[in-house]
C-alpha cells in the first residue's frame, strides 16, 4: 500500500518481519496471560523505538477480525505493535477475543501512520475533490464526533463518495450530515502484512 510522506524511507523486510513476528507473539502472550505483553524496546534497533503512531488489524479467512489503533505518536513503535496487537485481539469492542483456535489463521497487517495534516476546504464537494483514493487515510471530526478510515479502506470502498459517507458514519454521524464544523486531516501509511 501507498507509503508514509515523511522524508524517512519505509522499513525494510527485516523491520517489517520483526515488527509482525512482535505482533504474533503479543497475540500469544495475550491467549497465555490474559495481558499485553511488555516489551523492552532496547533490543530493537533505533528505527523500530522511534515514537510512531500505528494499527494493527487482523483478518480471518478474508474478513476484519479486529482493528485497533493510534492516530498520535504516544511511544515507542514496538510498543505499540505489541500493544495494539493485543488489544486487536481481545479488545476490540466489534469482536469476541480471538480464541487459540483462530490464531494460526489469522493474517497480521500493521500500518505505520505518517503525522496527519488538517485539510483546507471550502464545501463538500471541494473536500471530495482533495482527496486520493488509495493513498489517503483520513480523520474526521465534528461536534464531539470522530472517526478514521485507513487508507487500506479505499479497497472496499474506491469511489470518494461512498468513503466519505462511510466515514461519516463510522463517527457516528448521518451519512448524508455535513457542517461548516467539519474538520478532516489526511495522512499516509507505510502498510506491511505477512
Amino acid at each position: 500500500m501507498p507509503s508514509a510522506d515523511s522524508s524517512d524511507s519505509p522499513l525494510n523486510r527485516e523491520e517489517r518481519d520483526r515488527l509482525l513476528q512482535l505482533a504474533r507473539d503479543s497475540i500469544q502472550h495475550g491467549l497465555a496471560r490474559s495481558s499485553a505483553m511488555r516489551v523492552d524496546d532496547s533490543s530493537y534497533p533505533a528505527r523500530l523505538r522511534e515514537k510512531l503512531a500505528c494499527f494493527v488489524t487482523l483478518n480471518r479467512n478474508g474478513a476484519l477480525r479486529g482493528c485497533i489503533g493510534h492516530l498520535e505518536a504516544e511511544q515507542p513503535l514496538v510498543k505499540d505493535v505489541a500493544e495494539n496487537a493485543f488489544a486487536a485481539a481481545f479488545r476490540d469492542p466489534r469482536f469476541p477475543p480471538v480464541s487459540e483456535r483462530e490464531v494460526a489463521g489469522l493474517e497480521v497487517h500493521i500500518s505505520i501512520l505518517s503525522p496527519s495534516h488538517p485539510l483546507k476546504f471550502s464545501s463538500e464537494q471541494d473536500l471530495m475533490g482533495q482527496l486520493r483514493p488509495g493513498q489517503d487515510g483520513l480523520i474526521l471530526e465534528c461536534r464531539g464526533h470522530r472517526g478514521t478510515f485507513l487508507p487500506s479502506v479505499w479497497e472496499s470502498l474506491p469511489d470518494v463518495q461512498s468513503f466519505l459517507m462511510n466515514l461519516k458514519l463510522k463517527a457516528g454521524l448521518p451519512a448524508d450530515f455535513w457542517s461548516e464544523d467539519v474538520r478532516i486531516s489526511r495522512y499516509t501509511t507505510d502498510s506491511f502484512t505477512d
